[in-house]
């Protein structure tokens, strides 16, 4: 396939660059039947959107980044970096569980490799890959994926990064014209359970060989440690440490109400990173079937069927690898561990917002019983938790009990989880709790009145919510009505694949 013509962008200003990063090699080291080279297509009137101080010293930009013009052409799509080769990489993948062949970099494209982290630009133009797409992004889904990324790294989910959003009045059309915008996001790799099913399906194993040997030197070099001269079990290994990165992944998401949305096998990270934020959203009410995705008509990516989707994909990586690992066998063994896996640091996580610091006999029970009794009401799960935290310390409940119609069903809950407690010989620990239960989370209503502000120019309530959501566990004296239920238009918010 040809790359798009597109004209080459001039630097704004011909001063030396602001940042002159020093580019490591990565994944573009692999060569031609990975990447291809594809430059931005410009911007008109670019502008910042928001930016993330946090990321930048994560790259060791210079001070003053954020008000560097250089850099805003940079991050738009108008200039090169000093030394910077775009890239677009092709993979293919699962698309609603089924086969949509090849795929890849529609939108985004690969600025390089700098402290460790690879940096890409979002939205900025068609690429090889773009298929009947734009290869552009817009301001809402923009900002959705800006703000969401953060959020869940300040909850300790592995995710990927953002380092920037720039936006620009250039029109796109969507379901209906909204306006452009490019996202600069950061991961130690962007490599999809995709990539390997790509190779796979075209039968181009040398090629498949060197993607999973360049993944296992980079981040699995235990990997190695198999004692097994064909290297079979080198990949076996790899498969299972995959898997068991992947269900630790979702059980993070299912402990603080994340749905994804869009759990394609192209949308899966090779090291169990939150990858892609599209129609996201974290639960209101405790709804186990909730489905976050209008696009999702079938209810395959439902909160609740999120473990069982991640297995599956796990199975289409495992068919992929099949050609090196060459025995079903090993291959069903590797993802053997995955539901023992998941399970474990999901009670785990569930004990800790409940507040019991070790495991104790009838935990996993409780845990059970308490996704029960909110799912019976459709409790709101952060506030429910939120309210337990402070409860416990205080060894008051009204304000939990409050939340719940059949007061009885949670007396008696809550006399089963004192008694738990009491037996297992440790108390309840406020602090853990605290910490395991934020206060602030990313709700559609909140991302809505950010985009709504956004469009008008006005980003205040954007930096409001990044503040916030850098400290979730915090509570942040007067903006407590963050925090608070969603307003009744919320459940009305409609979220598609369309961004």
């Amino acid at each position: 396939m040809t790359a798009p013509s597109i004209e080459r962008p001039r630097p704004a200003h011909p001063r030396p660059a602001f940042w002159q990063p020093h580019w490591q090699a990565g994944f573009a080291q692999l060569g031609p039947a990975f990447v291809r080279q594809v430059l931005p297509t410009p911007l008109p009137a670019p502008h910042w959107v928001a930016t993330s101080a946090a990321v930048g010293e994560l790259l060791q930009l210079p001070v003053g980044w954020q008000q560097s013009h250089d850099l805003l052409e940079a991050f738009s799509g108008n200039a090169l970096l000093p030394g910077c080769q775009p890239l677009a990489s092709v993979y293919s993948g699962h698309q609603f569980g089924v086969w949509a062949g090849q795929l890849g970099d529609g939108r985004a494209l690969l600025l390089g490799q700098v402290q460790g982290q690879e940096v890409q630009l979002k939205g900025s133009g068609r690429t090889p890959y773009s298929r009947m797409g734009d290869g552009r992004a817009v301001l809402r889904s923009s900002i959705r994926e800006f703000l969401c990324s953060e959020a869940m790294h300040a909850l300790a989910v592995p995710t990927t990064r953002a380092l920037c959003l720039t936006g620009s009045p250039a029109p796109v059309a969507r379901e209906e014209l909204e306006s452009a915008a490019v996202l600069t996001r950061v991961a130690p790799s962007f490599i999809r359970f995709g990539h390997f099913e790509h190779f796979a399906a075209r039968r181009q194993y040398a090629e498949l060989r060197q993607l999973a040997d360049f993944v296992i030197e980079r981040w699995y070099p235990h990997c190695r440690e198999q004692a097994d001269p064909s290297g079979r079990a080198t990949y076996a290994a790899l498969l299972r440490e995959v898997s068991e990165r992947t269900a630790r992944l979702i059980a993070q998401w299912q402990a603080v109400g994340f749905c994804h949305g869009v759990l394609n096998t192209d949308n899966m990270s090779i090291l169990g990173l939150t990858l892609d934020y599209g129609p996201f959203q974290f639960l209101d009410g405790f709804d186990p079937g909730h489905i976050c995705n209008h696009s999702d008509t079938q209810g395959r990516y439902a909160f609740d069927r999120q473990p069982a989707i991640g297995w599956w994909n796990l199975h289409a990586l495992a068919q992929a690898l099949m050609p090196l690992i060459d025995d079903a066998h090993a291959a069903e063994a590797a993802l053997a561990s995955y539901e023992a896996v998941f399970t474990e640091a999901y009670v785990a996580l569930l004990r800790a917002k409940l507040g019991l610091a070790r495991p104790c006999a009838g935990d996993a029970d409780l845990v059970q019983q308490t996704l029960a009794l909110l799912a019976a009401e459709q409790v709101d799960w952060s506030i429910f938790w939120r309210r337990l935290a402070q409860a416990a310390g205080q060894d008051d409940y009204a304000a939990v009990r409050e939340l719940f119609a059949d007061r009885v069903a949670f007396d008696a809950w809550l006399l089963r989880y004192k008694e738990l407690t009491a037996l297992a010989g440790q108390g309840f620990e406020p602090d853990l709790m605290l910490k395991s239960n934020p206060k602030y989370v990313l709700r559609n209503y909140l991302a809505e009145q950010a985009i709504a502000q956004a469009r008008q120019g006005n980003f205040e309530e954007l930096q409001t919510l990044q503040t916030l959501l850098a400290r979730p566990f915090d509570e942040h004296p007067g903006f407590g009505r963050y925090a608070g239920f969603p307003p009744e238009w919320a459940s009305r918010i409609s979220i598609s694949c369309s961004s």
